[in-house]
């Protein structure tokens, strides 16, 4: 079991997405991604951050001392060597509630290795732009299915790869309990005026709509 972990960034703040949004969390950033995605919010942060060593037992005390919860982000927590961190984070680390936000590399591979005991939930944002990332995601959502950790956050825009994606949810009865669509955007105008379209989708997928709320108000 590691001792510590290597990572970009950690910084105490709030869940602005999905089923904890508003809740406080430590948030610890990988650097690592399998996928390389152009439009990603993080990706200057990722290529101009070098990685540094952080103990888990610091990252205990500084649970200990805000008494907040931990999100696990990225890069991608489950690809290389960030999924053992992973792994040791969760096992290791007392808090009452973890986020891991993934685009599900290895998501299968992580809930196996997973203190069943423990508070996670796996919040998979699905990376929908060839024919192989639907293939890849039709095939993990088999396995993932009926698995009450795992939460979906979706970017919603009027794509066809994207409608076809929700159209299988709704015919594998996923849970939309567990659905959460957001609009697209990086800056609150932006989000404002997407929203409607993401709120009508909303509405007929019965799915959960998330504000992205860390944009609108600017805590991150």
């Amino acid at each position: 079991m590691s001792k510590s972990i290597r990572i970009i960034e950690n910084f105490h703040s709030y869940q602005g997405e999905g089923p904890d949004a508003g809740k406080k969390m430590l948030f610890l950033r990988f650097k690592r991604c399998n996928r390389n995605c152009c439009w990603c919010d993080t990706q200057v942060r990722l290529r101009i951050s070098n990685e540094f060593e952080y103990s888990i037992r610091d990252i205990q005390d500084s649970i200990n001392e805000y008494n907040t919860n931990m999100c696990i982000t990225g890069g991608e927590p489950t690809f290389g060597h960030n999924l053992n961190y992973t792994i040791d984070l969760i096992n290791t680390i007392k808090c009452n509630l973890v986020n891991v936000e993934t685009n599900g590399c290895d998501l299968v591979g992580l809930i196996e290795k997973v203190n069943k005991n423990k508070n996670v939930k796996y919040i998979l944002s699905p990376k929908l732009f060839t024919d192989e990332d639907m293939i890849f995601y039709k095939d993990l959502l088999v396995k993932i299915k009926d698995n009450e950790s795992v939460y979906i956050k979706l970017v919603y825009e009027e794509r066809d790869m994207i409608i076809q994606f929700l159209d299988y949810l709704k015919e594998t009865g996923f849970d939309t309990f567990r659905i959460f669509l957001m609009p697209e955007g990086v800056d609150r105008k932006t989000l404002l005026a997407h929203s409607p379209i993401v709120f009508d989708a909303a509405e007929k997928y019965k799915t959960n709509f998330s504000s992205r709320e860390h944009i609108i108000y600017g805590f991150i």
